[in-house]
């Protein structure tokens, strides 16, 4: 057997021992102590080879992060999340109201916010399922410029990338943009999120999605403030002009 023939055969059999996987650190400290024959240089070289070219049984939940496809389980988590909230007839719309009231009187991203939902734009790019506005207070010395703010709530944990979209299309009438997702979704999907929301400057929201009557929900990434293109800005809030600015 090779040397990297070891190394590989090793890697296995201590991520496949690990219900909780193994991470890159972890990998090359624990072979170096299996394999005093291999060099720690060998080690580090072999395992770029294997990362690469991972056996079947073996897959990476996260970046860094290796695990057996044994302790998968992240589509029955899913399957097991929407069987739950089917059975207690728990609707997206049911969260709306909750967020609305954390967006404004928690996260004070907002000083009144609305829930829409449905179609309430009459537009193929969507409806926020919350948007609220951000005005100046009496209070304010230097007084900030006022500011549009959108929220994309998603229960379904397997419309994820959808709900990704349409934050991101908010953008083009809101200063900042969010997307709610429940904190159950799979720890593959929240880093993925995660990463993309602060290459876009999308805020990123966990919640409980089994429970509307306590939400739970907690930052992950704040938005970054964006300049929207103004004919849009004015189009859209036209719409919702009587609700939001009363």
């Amino acid at each position: 057997m090779t040397k990297y023939d070891q190394v590989k055969k090793k890697a296995v059999e201590l991520i496949v021992a690990s219900p909780e996987g193994k991470r890159w650190s972890e990998l090359i400290g624990e072979i170096s102590q299996a394999l005093p024959g291999i060099t720690t240089n060998y080690i580090i070289s072999s395992l770029g080879s294997f990362r690469t070219e991972l056996p079947d049984n073996i897959y990476q939940p996260t970046r860094g992060l290796y695990r057996a496809t044994a302790f998968m389980g992240d589509g029955e988590a899913e399957a097991e999340i929407r069987k739950e909230a089917a059975a207690a007839k728990i609707k997206e719309e049911d969260f709306y109201e909750p967020f609305r009231r954390w967006l404004v009187n928690e996260l004070e991203e907002c000083t009144r916010a609305i829930a829409l939902g449905g179609n309430k734009f009459k537009d193929k790019w969507g409806t926020p399922d919350v948007i609220g506005v951000r005005e100046p207070r009496r209070s304010d010395i230097i007084k900030p410029s006022t500011e549009i703010v959108s929220a994309e709530v998603k229960l379904d944990v397997a419309g994820l990338i959808t709900a990704f979209g349409q934050a991101c299309s908010y953008k083009l009438f809101s200063h900042r943009s969010y997307i709610v997702v429940p904190q159950a979704s799979s720890d593959e999907d929240i880093t993925r999120l995660d990463a993309l929301a602060r290459a876009f400057g999308i805020g990123l929201v966990l919640f409980n999605s089994l429970d509307p009557k306590a939400p739970g929900f907690s930052i992950r990434a704040r938005a970054a403030r964006g300049e929207p293109d103004m004919f849009y800005v004015n189009k859209y809030l036209k719409l919702v002009e009587d609700e939001l600015f009363a």
